[in-house]
Protein backbone atom coordinates (compact mmCIF):
# COMPACT_ATOMS: atom_id res chain seq x y z
CA UNK A 1 0.00 0.00 0.00
CA UNK A 2 1.67 3.51 -0.68
CA UNK A 3 1.54 6.22 1.80
CA UNK A 4 -0.84 9.17 1.22
CA UNK A 5 0.70 12.01 -0.50
CA UNK A 6 1.70 15.25 1.54
CA UNK A 7 -1.22 17.78 1.68
CA UNK A 8 -1.03 20.10 -1.37
CA UNK A 9 0.22 23.68 -0.65
CA UNK A 10 -2.34 26.40 -2.42
CA UNK A 11 -2.21 28.09 -5.12
CA UNK A 12 -5.23 31.12 -5.06
CA UNK A 13 -7.43 29.17 -7.34
CA UNK A 14 -10.44 30.75 -5.68
CA UNK A 15 -9.08 33.68 -4.87
CA UNK A 16 -12.02 36.64 -4.79
CA UNK A 17 -14.84 33.80 -5.06
CA UNK A 18 -17.69 33.13 -2.43
CA UNK A 19 -18.73 29.74 -1.90
CA UNK A 20 -21.27 27.65 -0.14
CA UNK A 21 -21.11 24.11 0.89
CA UNK A 22 -23.38 21.77 2.68
CA UNK A 23 -22.74 18.88 4.88
CA UNK A 24 -19.17 20.98 5.86
CA UNK A 25 -18.99 19.87 9.74
CA UNK A 26 -17.01 17.38 10.91
CA UNK A 27 -13.93 15.71 9.35
CA UNK A 28 -15.26 13.95 5.72
CA UNK A 29 -15.10 15.52 2.65
CA UNK A 30 -17.37 18.58 3.17
CA UNK A 31 -15.43 19.58 5.94
CA UNK A 32 -12.03 18.82 3.81
CA UNK A 33 -13.72 21.07 0.48
CA UNK A 34 -14.57 23.72 2.88
CA UNK A 35 -10.82 24.13 4.42
CA UNK A 36 -9.45 23.74 0.88
CA UNK A 37 -11.81 26.47 -0.23
CA UNK A 38 -10.53 28.93 2.14
CA UNK A 39 -7.03 27.44 1.58
CA UNK A 40 -7.33 28.75 -2.15
CA UNK A 41 -8.31 32.30 -1.25
CA UNK A 42 -12.00 32.49 -1.10
CA UNK A 43 -13.00 36.19 0.29
CA UNK A 44 -16.28 34.44 1.68
CA UNK A 45 -17.38 30.73 2.88
CA UNK A 46 -20.75 29.89 4.44
CA UNK A 47 -21.03 26.25 5.46
CA UNK A 48 -24.42 24.11 6.54
CA UNK A 49 -25.04 20.79 8.20
CA UNK A 50 -27.56 19.23 10.40
CA UNK A 51 -25.42 18.55 13.51
CA UNK A 52 -25.12 22.62 15.26
CA UNK A 53 -22.10 21.98 17.64
CA UNK A 54 -20.01 20.12 14.80
CA UNK A 55 -20.78 23.13 12.69
CA UNK A 56 -19.90 25.87 14.92
CA UNK A 57 -16.57 23.97 15.72
CA UNK A 58 -15.87 23.51 12.14
CA UNK A 59 -16.73 27.33 11.60
CA UNK A 60 -14.18 28.01 14.09
CA UNK A 61 -11.70 25.89 13.33
CA UNK A 62 -11.29 27.07 10.12
CA UNK A 63 -11.29 31.11 10.61
CA UNK A 64 -8.33 30.00 13.20
CA UNK A 65 -6.19 27.78 10.96
CA UNK A 66 -7.02 29.54 7.50
CA UNK A 67 -7.40 33.20 9.04
CA UNK A 68 -10.45 33.73 6.62
CA UNK A 69 -12.22 35.99 9.01
CA UNK A 70 -15.67 35.69 7.12
CA UNK A 71 -16.49 32.46 7.50
CA UNK A 72 -20.54 31.59 8.27
CA UNK A 73 -22.60 28.72 9.17
CA UNK A 74 -26.46 27.40 9.57
CA UNK A 75 -28.24 24.46 10.40
CA UNK A 76 -29.90 22.75 7.21
CA UNK A 77 -31.84 20.03 6.65
CA UNK A 78 -31.54 19.60 2.76
CA UNK A 79 -34.66 17.32 3.21
CA UNK A 80 -36.98 20.52 3.84
CA UNK A 81 -37.03 22.98 1.38
CA UNK A 82 -38.43 25.60 3.53
CA UNK A 83 -34.69 25.20 5.52
CA UNK A 84 -33.62 25.14 1.65
CA UNK A 85 -34.73 28.39 1.10
CA UNK A 86 -33.74 29.85 4.48
CA UNK A 87 -30.12 28.49 3.50
CA UNK A 88 -30.08 29.94 0.05
CA UNK A 89 -31.31 33.54 0.76
CA UNK A 90 -29.01 34.14 4.28
CA UNK A 91 -26.15 32.83 2.34
CA UNK A 92 -26.60 35.18 -0.82
CA UNK A 93 -27.04 38.02 1.47
CA UNK A 94 -23.75 37.73 3.57
CA UNK A 95 -21.84 36.82 0.88
CA UNK A 96 -23.08 39.64 -1.74
CA UNK A 97 -23.84 36.59 -4.03
CA UNK A 98 -23.15 32.57 -4.09
CA UNK A 99 -20.08 31.78 -6.48
CA UNK A 100 -19.93 28.56 -6.32
CA UNK A 101 -22.38 25.78 -4.13
CA UNK A 102 -20.85 22.40 -3.30
CA UNK A 103 -23.39 19.87 -3.14
CA UNK A 104 -22.43 17.66 -0.60
CA UNK A 105 -25.06 16.83 1.34
CA UNK A 106 -26.08 12.48 1.29
CA UNK A 107 -26.84 9.73 3.22
CA UNK A 108 -26.06 5.87 3.11
CA UNK A 109 -26.71 3.47 4.54
CA UNK A 110 -26.66 -1.12 3.95
CA UNK A 111 -29.73 -2.98 3.21
CA UNK A 112 -30.76 -5.80 1.15
CA UNK A 113 -33.36 -5.02 -1.82
CA UNK A 114 -35.69 -7.70 -0.33
CA UNK A 115 -35.39 -6.21 3.34
CA UNK A 116 -35.51 -2.64 2.21
CA UNK A 117 -38.67 -0.72 3.82
CA UNK A 118 -40.38 2.11 1.55
CA UNK A 119 -38.99 4.23 4.44
CA UNK A 120 -34.98 3.57 4.45
CA UNK A 121 -35.53 3.72 0.61
CA UNK A 122 -37.36 7.68 0.31
CA UNK A 123 -34.90 8.82 3.47
CA UNK A 124 -31.49 8.03 1.22
CA UNK A 125 -33.20 9.30 -2.22
CA UNK A 126 -34.93 12.29 -0.32
CA UNK A 127 -31.38 13.20 1.23
CA UNK A 128 -28.78 12.23 -1.14
CA UNK A 129 -30.67 13.29 -4.76
CA UNK A 130 -33.77 15.32 -4.53
CA UNK A 131 -31.63 17.32 -1.62
CA UNK A 132 -29.46 18.12 -4.01
CA UNK A 133 -32.00 18.71 -6.95
CA UNK A 134 -33.25 21.39 -3.97
CA UNK A 135 -29.95 23.05 -3.43
CA UNK A 136 -29.11 22.92 -7.28
CA UNK A 137 -33.05 24.66 -8.20
CA UNK A 138 -32.92 27.12 -5.37
CA UNK A 139 -29.28 28.10 -6.27
CA UNK A 140 -29.92 28.63 -9.93
CA UNK A 141 -32.71 31.12 -9.46
CA UNK A 142 -30.12 33.17 -7.62
CA UNK A 143 -27.00 32.78 -9.68
CA UNK A 144 -29.27 32.89 -13.34
CA UNK A 145 -30.14 36.82 -12.67
CA UNK A 146 -26.41 37.11 -12.14
CA UNK A 147 -24.98 35.71 -15.06
CA UNK A 148 -22.59 33.57 -13.55
CA UNK A 149 -21.93 30.91 -10.99
CA UNK A 150 -20.11 27.17 -10.14
CA UNK A 151 -21.90 24.04 -8.60
CA UNK A 152 -20.06 21.26 -7.40
CA UNK A 153 -22.21 17.58 -7.14
CA UNK A 154 -20.31 15.08 -4.83
CA UNK A 155 -21.89 11.76 -6.73
CA UNK A 156 -20.12 8.53 -6.13
CA UNK A 157 -18.48 5.32 -8.75
CA UNK A 158 -21.58 3.85 -6.81
CA UNK A 159 -23.74 5.78 -10.10
CA UNK A 160 -22.01 3.60 -12.18
CA UNK A 161 -20.96 0.05 -9.87
CA UNK A 162 -22.67 -2.19 -8.02
CA UNK A 163 -22.51 -3.03 -4.48
CA UNK A 164 -24.69 -5.49 -2.58
CA UNK A 165 -26.69 -3.76 0.19
CA UNK A 166 -26.84 -0.27 -1.41
CA UNK A 167 -28.69 -0.13 -4.14
CA UNK A 168 -31.01 2.94 -3.19
CA UNK A 169 -27.36 4.81 -2.29
CA UNK A 170 -26.54 3.79 -5.83
CA UNK A 171 -29.55 4.66 -7.23
CA UNK A 172 -29.63 8.44 -5.47
CA UNK A 173 -25.81 8.83 -6.74
CA UNK A 174 -27.05 7.84 -10.36
CA UNK A 175 -29.55 10.18 -10.26
CA UNK A 176 -27.33 13.00 -9.50
CA UNK A 177 -25.12 12.03 -12.73
CA UNK A 178 -28.39 12.44 -14.83
CA UNK A 179 -29.23 15.79 -12.70
CA UNK A 180 -25.72 17.09 -12.56
CA UNK A 181 -25.24 16.50 -16.91
CA UNK A 182 -29.30 18.05 -17.61
CA UNK A 183 -28.85 21.01 -15.18
CA UNK A 184 -26.14 21.80 -16.97
CA UNK A 185 -27.18 22.30 -20.21
CA UNK A 186 -30.12 24.25 -18.47
CA UNK A 187 -27.53 26.66 -17.19
CA UNK A 188 -24.46 26.91 -19.80
CA UNK A 189 -26.43 29.62 -21.48
CA UNK A 190 -26.39 31.96 -18.02
CA UNK A 191 -22.82 31.32 -17.38
CA UNK A 192 -22.92 29.04 -14.80
CA UNK A 193 -21.47 25.65 -14.89
CA UNK A 194 -22.50 22.59 -13.48
CA UNK A 195 -20.22 19.13 -12.80
CA UNK A 196 -19.90 16.19 -10.44
CA UNK A 197 -17.41 14.41 -8.88
CA UNK A 198 -17.37 10.46 -8.15
CA UNK A 199 -15.59 9.76 -5.13
CA UNK A 200 -14.67 5.62 -4.93
CA UNK A 201 -14.11 5.51 -1.17
CA UNK A 202 -12.27 8.43 0.86
CA UNK A 203 -11.96 7.18 4.49
CA UNK A 204 -12.86 9.48 7.54
CA UNK A 205 -14.50 9.78 11.03
CA UNK A 206 -17.66 9.82 10.03
CA UNK A 207 -17.12 6.31 7.25
CA UNK A 208 -15.29 4.26 9.99
CA UNK A 209 -18.24 4.72 12.34
CA UNK A 210 -20.76 3.17 10.04
CA UNK A 211 -18.78 0.99 7.68
CA UNK A 212 -16.89 -2.19 9.26
CA UNK A 213 -12.93 -2.58 9.60
CA UNK A 214 -13.55 -5.12 7.76
CA UNK A 215 -15.61 -3.88 4.86
CA UNK A 216 -13.21 -0.83 4.45
CA UNK A 217 -10.28 -2.90 4.28
CA UNK A 218 -11.92 -4.52 1.45
CA UNK A 219 -12.82 -1.70 -0.37
CA UNK A 220 -9.17 -0.14 -0.28
CA UNK A 221 -8.14 -2.98 -1.49
CA UNK A 222 -10.05 -2.63 -5.00
CA UNK A 223 -8.17 0.82 -5.22
CA UNK A 224 -4.89 0.82 -7.06
CA UNK A 225 -2.78 2.80 -4.65
CA UNK A 226 -4.28 -0.04 -1.83
CA UNK A 227 -5.64 2.86 0.41
CA UNK A 228 -8.61 5.09 0.61
CA UNK A 229 -8.37 8.34 -0.78
CA UNK A 230 -8.27 11.14 1.94
CA UNK A 231 -11.17 13.63 2.07
CA UNK A 232 -8.91 16.59 1.07
CA UNK A 233 -7.94 14.69 -2.18
CA UNK A 234 -11.10 14.33 -3.27
CA UNK A 235 -11.45 17.92 -1.98
CA UNK A 236 -9.15 19.21 -4.58
CA UNK A 237 -10.75 18.19 -7.41
CA UNK A 238 -13.73 19.86 -6.52
CA UNK A 239 -11.84 22.80 -5.77
CA UNK A 240 -10.10 22.51 -9.83
CA UNK A 241 -13.53 22.25 -11.22
CA UNK A 242 -14.84 25.63 -9.28
CA UNK A 243 -12.12 27.60 -9.94
CA UNK A 244 -11.62 29.18 -13.56
CA UNK A 245 -8.83 26.22 -14.86
CA UNK A 246 -12.12 24.09 -15.78
CA UNK A 247 -14.14 27.25 -17.14
CA UNK A 248 -14.82 24.62 -20.69
CA UNK A 249 -16.23 21.76 -18.02
CA UNK A 250 -19.85 21.67 -17.67
CA UNK A 251 -22.34 18.61 -17.06
CA UNK A 252 -19.62 16.28 -16.38
CA UNK A 253 -19.06 13.62 -13.90
CA UNK A 254 -14.84 13.66 -12.60
CA UNK A 255 -14.25 9.84 -11.00
CA UNK A 256 -11.75 10.09 -8.12
CA UNK A 257 -10.98 6.81 -8.03
CA UNK A 258 -8.12 4.80 -8.52
CA UNK A 259 -10.22 1.56 -8.71
CA UNK A 260 -8.74 -1.37 -10.75
CA UNK A 261 -10.60 -1.35 -14.23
Amino acid sequence: MKPAPSYVPPHGLLKGKSVLVTAAAGAGIGFAAARRCAEEGCRALYLSDVHERRLQEAVETIKKETGLEQVYGKLCDVSKEEQVQALLNDADARLDGIDVLVNNAGLGTSSRVADMSDEDWHKVIDITLTGTFRMTRGALRLMQPRGKGVIINNASVLGWRAQVEQAHYAAAKAGVMALTRCSALEAAKYGIRINAVAPSIAIHAFLKKSASEELLDQLASREAFGRGAEPWEIANVMVFLASDYSSYMTGEVVSVSSQHA
